[in-house]
């Protein structure tokens, strides 16, 4: 990896010179858009709307377009009179537990790697956050806009997560929230047996992404020359005409996939289960009395 940023924390009178690292990315696949006929690739230029003139980078300024259709110009020094810090710190402002921040206001995350003379405040500050189970709530400037942020350790690292400012956080308002709905007691606990049936420990690596996978098979398949097979769309379910019914068939469902996965035989059988499988086992030896007795009729008839 390669740091995007150098900065410091800091934490009261302690400073820790630390290395910013962008801790995620997309693996989209990436198009250029080009000519159906000859796949030459489509540029842009930048063309003014009030004389047609192509107009070079060093010509374009920031506009803030009014209500009304006018335009604010914004130069270079409108800019450079903000009040954004440059200093390159990042500031812890406070403590707090983790559970009392809505993760709806989590931006983007950044690993920070501690200089050689950061190390061990790094490494203090890390172990004191894990033992007392708190997060930094801190303030710091990246891409030319300041930010609300957290501390939090990760696999024995900090990990810096940008945050929404409060106002950037749309409220829900759906009609719905205030209409008078029902929900009977027998559906309420359907449902909750249907999440008890389906509750398992979270593991990312057991999913992907089969659209870019499809995606890239065919890129490969283009380059290969070879027919692309069209896989079938699956059957969408239609809506559910009895709540209680679609919730118990998911439940049948869900038991049915938790049956067949390879970890259900570890689990130890219940009694009933247990009992079951035993009346089976002596049931059994009837299948091969049958079998025998076509063979007892035939040597009686010759």
């Amino acid at each position: 990896m390669r740091s995007i940023w150098k900065g410091a924390i800091s934490f009261g009178l302690v400073t820790i010179p630390v290395k910013l690292y962008s801790a995620t990315e997309q693996k989209d696949v990436s198009f250029h858009q080009v000519h159906r006929e000859d796949a030459g690739r489509i540029k842009y230029k930048r063309v003014c709307t009030v004389d047609g003139a192509e107009v070079p980078y060093a010509e374009i300024a920031k506009g803030y377009e009014l209500p009304g259709g006018e335009v604010v110009v914004l130069s270079d020094e409108d800019f450079a009179d903000l009040p954004l810090s440059t200093s390159r710190r990042i500031d812890v402002l406070q403590f707090t537990p983790a559970e009392q921040i809505d993760p709806i206001l989590f931006n983007k995350s950044y690993y920070l790697e501690p200089e050689a003379t950061g190390v061990k405040p790094y490494i203090l500050l890390r172990d004191a956050l894990e033992r007392t189970g708190q997060v930094a709530i801190v303030k710091v400037a990246l891409r030319q806009r300041e930010s609300l942020a957290t501390l939090r350790i990760r696999d024995g690292v900090f990990v810096l997560e940008t945050m929404l400012w409060p106002d950037e956080v749309r409220e829900p308002e759906f009609a719905f929230v205030d209409e008078d709905v029902e929900v009977r007691p027998q559906e309420l606990q359907m449902a909750e047996s249907l999440i008890e049936t389906m509750a398992a420990e979270f593991d990312p690596s057991e999913y992907h992404d089969a659209y870019r996978e499809a995606l890239q098979q065919v890129i490969e398949a283009k380059i290969a020359g070879k027919e692309i097979a069209r896989p079938e769309a699956a059957e969408e379910a239609g809506p559910a005409v009895d709540l209680m019914a679609a919730l118990r068939a998911s439940v049948d469902a869900a038991k049915r996939e938790r049956e067949k996965a390879p970890a259900a035989p570890k689990k130890p059988a219940a009694k009933g289960a247990r009992a079951g499988a035993g009346k089976d086992a002596e049931e059994k030896p009837a299948k091969p009395a049958k079998k025998e007795a076509p063979k007892r009729r035939a040597r009686k008839s010759a």
